[in-house]
């Protein structure tokens, strides 16, 4: 038997003191906790007994959010075997990679993703199994323990934006002290009901407040992938208290028809993460009346890392390398992976990882992440991140997205430029743009290239390729 508040057996202690509790909800499935634990247990058979997984074997997700997903992690974790959830919004063969990089021995699915999957399966001769198969597993048998504290659990690929993406190794450990580290910084109690619209194949859907929710013995509403409408109907119908958002979502959820008239008050705070938050996007919540906070990690970090600008419980952070008024993020603590996949180190010998994001620090010890250190752009020797033009520029009224990068130029090193997405009713033109810019940013940040462009090239997760950015406004004719 694993040792008590193991990773494996969260649900099990939970469903021990609250079986009748709502543990998940998904369209028309209620899960209890004790139901939730009868699953988990009966995956793990089903897994191990049926299906030959063994101790540190891999097995692939591919579909949307699904309580089958959870079921599989903690399944898993009872084997001491991995979980590797697949992005769905990659092409297949960006799939392949993954797969030849970790080489798991079967892929479950969800029906939307059926076909996919098995074509998936059948080019790398691995065996494919559905959703329903692991929910709908027979009565529990009695499965073998071999969950460790530092076995891997989980492994979830890098956004890639800087190079080729890697796979994080989460031990149980690192996901059981990321869920205490979480819980605790929210304040989640049994009371609470989490609305969950992100990706559970990202870290940020899976561990900012799903896990931490369930080992908080809280109700998980979770919605198969983020849509403006289902998230209002989510919202208005079951009430939740607590709700985690990006950019992204929350910009479509504030020019969505129903915004004005939304009944949010059931929510007690919403959490955003994921990249810097424009304030006037906070502002427009907070006149709604929502208490609004920001998580600052990434996937190495648990995410969990700082919230509010403050080092959660238990997370060390500090700025090293300091240039100007500003250096780069460096965070160690238990919730921080030690290995990307299979055994490379991704954290210095003491046990620091090194961001790549670049924060300021207050008298106080607050941190404000400014934007990554490679994206920092450097013209005439003065450091302008990204992000103040960004802000500045949102803040216009005809300006649906842009994004800030440096190009090279003979005389200053480099320049700003900037993409803009206008609104499809924009009126304003370039000498608008500029005018708005004139006076809220200091002159050398001003950027000298534009490009308008209909969407904003993106990874998977939804970050910026700046630089297919630059690529572009080189070619572009001046």
């Amino acid at each position: 038997m694993a040792e008590a508040g193991s990773f494996a057996r969260v649900i099990e202690e939970r469903a021990a003191q609250q079986p009748g509790a709502d543990a998940l909800t998904h369209e028309q499935t209620r899960l209890s906790y004790g139901e939730l634990e009868r699953r988990c247990n009966a995956a793990a058979a089903r897994l191990s007994d049926d299906w030959g997984i063994r101790p540190g074997d891999r097995v692939a997700w591919l579909g949307l959010n699904d309580p089958a997903q959870v079921v599989l992690l903690f399944a898993l974790a009872r084997i001491g075997a991995i979980l590797l959830p697949l992005n769905f919004r990659l092409a297949p063969p960006e799939w392949d990679v993954q797969l030849e990089h970790c080489a798991p021995r079967l892929v479950v699915h969800d029906a939307a993703w059926a076909d996919a999957a098995r074509a998936l399966a059948q080019r790398h001769a691995i065996d494919v199994h559905s959703r329903e198969e692991v929910m709908a597993a027979p009565a529990s048998r009695t499965v073998p323990d071999h969950s460790r504290p530092d076995a891997p659990v989980l492994l979830v690929f890098t956004s890639g934006t800087t190079g080729t993406a890697k796979a994080a190794v989460h031990t149980q450990a690192n996901l059981l002290a990321n869920m205490r580290i979480a819980a605790q910084a929210q304040e989640i109690a049994p009371h609470d009901r989490i609305l969950t619209v992100l990706p559970l194949f990202h870290v940020g859907g899976l561990c900012i407040q799903t896990l931490p929710a369930l080992f908080s013995g809280a109700h998980v509403i979770l919605q198969p992938r983020f849509a403006p409408d289902a998230a209002f109907d989510a919202i208005e119908r079951d009430r939740p208290t607590l709700t985690l958002q990006v950019p992204a979502t929350m910009k479509a959820l504030l020019e969505h028809p129903r915004w004005a008239d939304a009944n949010l008050s059931s929510l007690r705070a919403l959490w955003a993460g994921s990249s810097v938050i424009p304030q006037a996007l906070i502002e427009s919540f907070q006149a709604r009346g929502l208490r609004v906070f920001d998580v600052y990690g990434s996937t190495e970090t648990g995410p969990f890392s700082i919230a509010n600008g403050i080092p959660a419980a238990g997370v060390e952070a500090q700025v090293a390398n300091v240039q100007g008024d500003c250096g780069e993020v460096l965070v160690r603590g238990p919730n921080v992976v030690r290995d990307y996949w299979p055994a490379e180190p991704a954290c210095d010998a003491e046990g620091w990882f090194h961001t790549g994001d670049l924060a300021q620090q207050d008298a106080q010890g607050r941190f404000t992440i400014v934007g990554r250190a490679k994206e920092l752009i450097i013209s005439g020797g003065e450091n302008i991140h990204p992000a103040e033009i960004e802000t500045a520029l949102s803040m216009h009224e005809s300006v649906l997205e842009c994004a800030a990068f440096g190009m090279p130029d003979a005389e200053w090193g480099e320049v700003v430029a900037v993409a803009v997405v206008m609104r499809a009713d924009a009126a304003a033109k370039e000498s608008a743009l500029r005018a708005h810019l004139e006076g809220r940013i200091a002159r050398y940040k001003l950027p000298r290239r534009w490009l308008f462009v209909e969407a904003l090239p993106k990874t998977a997760l939804g970050k910026v390729q700046r630089g297919v950015l630059a690529q572009a406004a080189q070619a572009a004719p001046r």
